[in-house]
């Protein structure tokens, strides 16, 4: 077969962090340690002497093969990289050096990506996607998606945490994919053969805090920290210096174009503060999109504060968010749930859909009892695919005591009436690993940090749901390899699994040859909603666009009189008797449904 080869990177002008291929198995070293007088890297076991400059940044060039191990000594022994391309063991140990060669088939240079209307996103955890928990490993199962209408599959992150196994939330060297996983050339063979099937593939990147293991960063250069802020999950991060900036901006670039990575998930956005001008969030944007060298790049946000202007289309920035209003909605809806953040959705869940699936948020800075503060901005005039939907995600799902997924809470038939309205409404939707195949297996929090962190870990977890009403017992152990265990997937009933997966590709299919093409020839524009209660727990759903209407007429947990569905294009239940139904219907011009 033909191969396209990454050209062996020249010489460039040295950057402030990393270790770089020079050319003739020469190597260019950088890290910013301004607090520092000396530093030294040393490289299988022969150390150099590394040149200050005046910016902070120590410099060194020196010859070297590749794979070699590595790692700086500012005095207090031997410390990863943290630009590392890949880590010879643990977050603890050395370094790698990676000369960045991949041997890419001919047809990814005819890869141009996906427009964002084809969207139909998936999003997978490494780990247990497959038996195995690889890279190379989750290469087999990308045909079974393509066939069933998923055009996208979204990476939970894998920049190198601690342990062996994690979420990836918890990462520290933001540059090197987590080798339980397996190598960088094992990562981009998995976006390669995503390609050849026509799956685009998004990146969840950490960019607001370090995990709590191994995260050198705050010993090498503190200075890459904001004393005055902190996360939930760590110490801020100083993005105002340069070189914080170039850090981050690096990675994207590195995904974007040596990885080829169509897109990147922004996790917690709205904690990556800077009163920079270009704010950091564009900066990345536009990083993302120049990396990208004229593909299709997607750009999506997790941001709490339900910002409409990042997304606006005329921005150029992102393309969407993910639109927690539209699962908390639904999931109060369905579950009666009605602590922490459920509890302002549970005051009157059907109210909070109708508006979720007309405008697109909920919260859009209107007063919101039990909240004290409003959040959000008008998102009415943003079109459908500026929101990322689904009904369940890794944060709600493993962020319960025990895991359970909406199926085993709401049951299967409303498991099933909830699926069919994700993958027909116009928005982008998102399935969480194994929903499309109907999984009721629960996804658990789970991770591998060394004592004594690790017992501090379940203290926090079983302390943190004491305080929820309806929580009885005890959390399962984070730290247990059975809890890993128990969290994957497509281990049911194989004929349940197919007709799951049937199900889903009919309804993919519908979406692909009469959604679609609305969504297409909309393009940026926002399209005219008309939501339709019918009843306390149903309603009719209209969006039109230039080519046509797409109507949905829904029932979850009612059976409300007078609704048919004669003439409909497809049903799922009887809307007319059955408490959890769905019928669709897309009707060409200005044709009523």
């Amino acid at each position: 077969m033909t191969q396209m080869p990454d050209p062996v990177p020249q010489a460039a002008p040295l950057r402030s962090w990393g270790v770089h291929p020079a050319g003739a198995g020469r190597w260019q070293a950088a890290l910013w340690a301004p607090g520092r007088s000396t530093c030294d890297i040393v490289v299988a076991g022969r150390r150099h002497r590394m040149d200050a400059g005046g910016d902070g940044v120590f410099r060194a060039e020196f010859e070297a093969e590749d794979g070699a191990e590595y790692g700086f000594d500012l005095g207090e022994g031997l410390r990863p990289d943290p630009a590392a391309r890949a880590q010879a063991g643990d977050v603890h140990g050395p370094s790698r050096l990676v000369a960045d060669r991949f041997d890419w088939p001919a047809s990814e240079a005819e890869w141009q990506g996906r427009p964002w209307s084809e969207a139909v996103i998936l999003e997978i955890h490494v780990g247990l996607f497959t038996p195995e928990g690889t890279f190379r490993a989750a290469i087999a199962r990308l045909p079974g998606l393509a066939a069933m209408g998923v055009t996208a599959i979204e990476i939970m992150p894998v920049a190198q945490f601690s342990g062996g196994r994690g979420w990836g939330y918890d990462g520290v060297l933001p540059f090197a994919p987590h080798n339980a996983y397996g190598t960088p050339g094992d990562l981009k063979a998995l976006v390669a053969a995503a390609h050849a099937e026509g799956i685009a593939v998004i990146l969840d990147v950490v960019y607001n805090h370090f995990g709590p293991d191994g995260a050198y960063l705050h010993e090498i250069a503190p200075e890459f920290f904001d004393p005055g802020r902190a996360t939930p999950w760590g110490a801020g991060i100083d993005y105002s210096r340069p070189a914080v900036r170039e850090f981050f901006l690096s990675n994207v670039a590195m995904w974007i174009g040596e990885y080829r990575f169509d897109g990147l998930r922004i996790d917690a956005a709205h904690q990556i503060r800077d009163a920079g001008r270009p704010a950091m969030l564009e900066e990345i944007a536009r990083t993302a999109r120049a990396a990208g060298a004229g593909r299709a790049i997607w750009l999506v946000l997790e941001d709490e504060r339900n910002l409409a202007g990042p997304v606006a289309p005329g921005a150029g920035l992102y393309d969407a968010q993910w639109n927690d209003d539209f699962h908390h909605a639904l999931h109060c809806l369905l579950t009666g749930e009605d602590e922490s953040y459920y509890a302002p959705f549970a005051v009157d869940p059907m109210a909070d859909l109708v508006r979720a699936l007309g405008e697109g948020q909920v919260d859009q800075g209107q007063p919101r009892p039990p909240m004290t503060e409003p959040r959000g901005e008008p998102s009415g005039h943003l079109p459908p695919l500026c929101f990322v939907n689904s009904c369940q995600t890794h944060d709600q799902v493993g962020n319960r005591a025990r895991g359970e997924r909406l199926i085993a809470l709401a049951g299967e038939a409303a498991a099933r009436t909830c699926h069919a309205l994700l993958l027909l409404s116009p928005f982008v939707p998102m399935l969480f690993m194994g929903e499309e195949a109907g999984e009721e297996a629960p996804f658990c929090f789970f991770a591998d940090f060394p004592e004594p962190m690790a017992e501090a870990t379940r203290k926090g977890r079983q302390k943190e749901f004491e305080r929820f009403a309806g929580f009885r017992g005890q959390v399962p152990d984070p730290i247990s390899p059975a809890t890993f265990e128990m969290s994957r997937p497509y281990r049911g009933d194989p004929g349940r699994i197919a007709d799951w997966n049937a199900l889903t590709a009919r309804l993919l299919a519908y979406r692909a040859s009469r959604i679609v093409p609305l969504l297409a020839e909309a393009g940026p524009v926002a399209q005219a909603a008309r939501i339709t209660p019918l009843g306390p727990r149903a309603l009719e759903a209209q969006w039109r666009f230039p080519g046509g209407c797409l109507a949905i007429r829904l029932s979850l947990g009612g059976a409300p009189a007078g609704i048919g569905a004669d003439g409909w294009d497809m049903e799922f239940g009887d809307i007319a008797r059955d408490a959890f139904a769905l019928a669709v219907r897309v009707t060409q011009g200005e044709e009523q449904p």
